[in-house]
């Protein structure tokens, strides 16, 4: 279904359509400058490697010079600044609008040196939304313009080598998806209600800046008025599948894409900012193309939009607690009332536990909801409910809110562009991780919009379901598995958990194997790596910007994690070890009894210390606090 388009020949004299970006470029990487050239009959601008500034080029100037390394690449994704001759400080932006006057007033700042450009390396083609390619980004690199980093002290050094190491991070970040001349971020519902002088706009200037990945990084290109050298990244799940109904095709496509204002990792980002911006917040579309006619379904996702955070501290299941200040309510129906501005009516769907710790959140985001009787809250405990891997149990949901879903519909038009249907508001369903059971009661809800959108555009009889087809219900479950393991990868690290309940509608070993995989991966990764991947997401989306002020992200409360965890888990090893070995040589002697209670003592006293010191051993992030 995807193809290497690194394979596939662009002719180099194909114009730009109006609004487009360069497809590809050509890198020419001189001692003293990067050169960016089109590809595509476009324009060059270069980057000097000594301090980072941008200069547009004319064609003769960008062929100018020979003595260099010449590569292509496949778009840029933006410019970031870090030391160079300042020390590094803390600056955590909430919000887009605060970070845009945060970065005006920033940039009055004298810079010097520490830059780094953000390139496509390799892509791939996913697929086609519309009439547009849609690629993946395969790998993608910094290109460092810091010559001036020997002008640091020791200090700042460390710290430049820290926010490198955080840019090596991000040049693995995975689920990126962009086209050269489509705007990916808007829906098709909202697009087609566009003004249609829009399309002849630059891509960046079309955009829904929430769900850019690389908004931050593109400040510079914008500003040097770059346009068709900045490439809107989006980060979530792109996936299509087609099938033959009545002789006819059917193209199914199915795009998430996650909002970039409380982006994070799983345990490090969880509930909502003072803005109303929660955590893990996915806009997802099933998109349905038959004979002419295209269809869209939306359904939202995030994480419960209460104030509350998990702390990892080496407990599988870190205590969730919820943070009490006297925004909460406001907080609540900030978030809300942005869901409705963007989407209409909107019900909820909370599929959390009743009971425990997970039942304390739920009842507290219960009790807020009461505060907003215009709004729907449904309340369905999955794991009660569907216990024992039983899926076909959220048809007892479904038959709850059948009449809702109905009434918000989908939307739908013809091939002349004309609306026949609008959707006229959304389900926004959450779990504790907005991941696993999210994804199956969504798996569900799509399956059941599909069949209505098939039966509206004559592709099924009003008594017919894809369900009836298992080639066809194959492919629609595996664009729903494919697209649950993308997302929890962006958040949690690992593959989504209950993939069988979506692929086969129960449980089974191999699914139990995998899944218990990947909750070791989501422990490991949650408690000891997790931090440092918060502060890389907080560093690429402008939550965190390094400026003039004293702070070292080094300067941080407790002690590091590094040096003594390994030491802790040598010695309870050791300690278990060593305790049974002499135990089994108790009945020799009785100093063999002596030392077993030595040895005992001691692992268990420094089991009861890295318990006492769970959160002071995980991996925390340096730059940014919670909310």
């Amino acid at each position: 279904m995807a193809t290497d388009a690194d394979e596939a020949p662009l002719l180099a004299d194909e114009p730009l359509r109006p609004g487009s970006c360069s497809r590809e470029l050509e890198l020419r990487e001189f001692r003293d400058r990067y050169v960016f050239r089109s590809l595509d009959g476009g324009g060059a601008f270069a980057v000097a490697r000594a301090d980072g500034s941008l200069h547009p080029l004319s064609p003769e100037e960008a062929a100018a010079g020979s003595d260099c390394k010449v590569s292509k690449i496949y778009g840029v994704a933006g410019m970031i600044r870090l030391l160079a001759e300042l020390a590094s400080s803390k600056h955590c932006v909430s919000d887009l609008s605060r970070y845009i006057r945060f970065w005006t007033n920033l940039r009055q700042l004298i810079w010097d040196g520490g830059s780094y450009v953000l390139v496509i390396t390799s892509r791939k083609d996913a697929g086609s939304y519309g009439a547009s390619t849609v690629y993946h980004a395969n790998s993608m690199k910094f290109l460092c313009c810091n010559e001036a980093i020997k002008h640091l002290t020791s200090e700042e050094k460390r710290d430049e080598a820290y926010f490198m190491s955080l840019l090596r991070i991000a040049e693995t970040t995975c689920g990126l998806y962009y086209s050269y001349d489509r705007d990916l971020t808007l829906n098709l519902q909202r697009a087609s209600k566009l003004a249609a002088g829009r399309v002849h706009k630059p891509l960046w200037k079309q955009a829904d800046p929430r769900f850019v990945w690389n908004r931050n990084l593109l400040e510079e290109l914008i500003e040097t008025k770059l346009d068709e050298f900045i490439t809107p990244l989006i980060q979530g799940s792109f996936q299509t599948e087609q099938f033959t109904l009545k002789d006819r095709l059917v193209r199914i496509t199915l795009f998430s894409r996650r909002c970039n204002r409380r982006l994070g990792t799983r345990m490090w980002r969880r509930g909502a900012n003072l803005e109303g911006a929660t955590a893990n917040f996915v806009e997802t579309e099933q998109l349905v193309e038959y004979e002419g006619l295209t269809s869209s379904f939306i359904q939202v996702r995030g994480s419960i939009p209460l104030l509350w955070e998990q702390i990892v501290d080496l407990s599988y299941k870190p205590r969730p607690s919820i943070i009490e200040h006297e925004e909460m309510t406001k907080v609540v129906e900030r978030h809300f009332h942005d869901l409705s501005q963007r989407y209409g009516d909107t019900m909820v769907i909370d599929l959390t536990d009743k009971q425990g710790d997970e039942g304390n959140l739920s009842n507290a985001f219960a009790a807020e909801m009461q505060n907003f009787p215009d709004i729907r809250y449904v309340h369905f405990d999955f794991h009660h409910i569907c216990g024992g891997g039983n899926f076909d149990n959220l048809q007892v949901l479904y038959d709850e809110i059948e009449e809702a879903i109905q009434k918000q519909g989908y939307f739908l038009m013809n091939s002349k562009g004309e609306i026949l249907l609008d959707q006229s508001g959304v389900v926004r369903s959450n779990c504790i991780d907005c991941l696993d059971r999210t994804n199956v009661t969504q798996s569900f809800l799509a399956r059941k919009s599909l069949d209505s959108q098939l039966q509206r555009m004559g592709a099924l009889s009003s008594a017919e379901s894809i369900s009836q087809s298992d080639i066809i219900n194959d492919k629609f479950k595996k664009l729903w598995v494919e697209h649950g393991d993308e997302l929890s990868l962006e958040y949690a690290g690992s593959y989504a958990l209950k993939g069988d309940l979506v692929r086969y509608g129960r449980q089974t070993l191999p699914g139990l194997i995998k899944d218990g995989m990947s909750a070791l991966s989501r422990y490991y990764l949650n408690n000891f790596h997790d931090g440092v991947r918060q502060d890389a997401l907080d560093l690429i989306s402008g939550y965190y910007t390094v400026s003039k002020s004293s702070s070292s992200p080094f300067q941080i409360i407790g002690f590091e994690s590094a040096p003594y965890l390994p030491v802790a888990s040598a010695i309870i090893v050791g300690g278990i070890t060593v305790t049974t070995f002499t135990l089994s040589q108790v009945g020799r002697s009785a100093q063999h009894l002596i030392s077993s209670i030595i040895f005992a003592g001691l692992t268990a006293g420094v089991v009861a210390l890295v318990k006492a010191n769970g959160k002071q051993l995980c991996s925390r992030p340096r730059l940014c606090g919670l909310i």
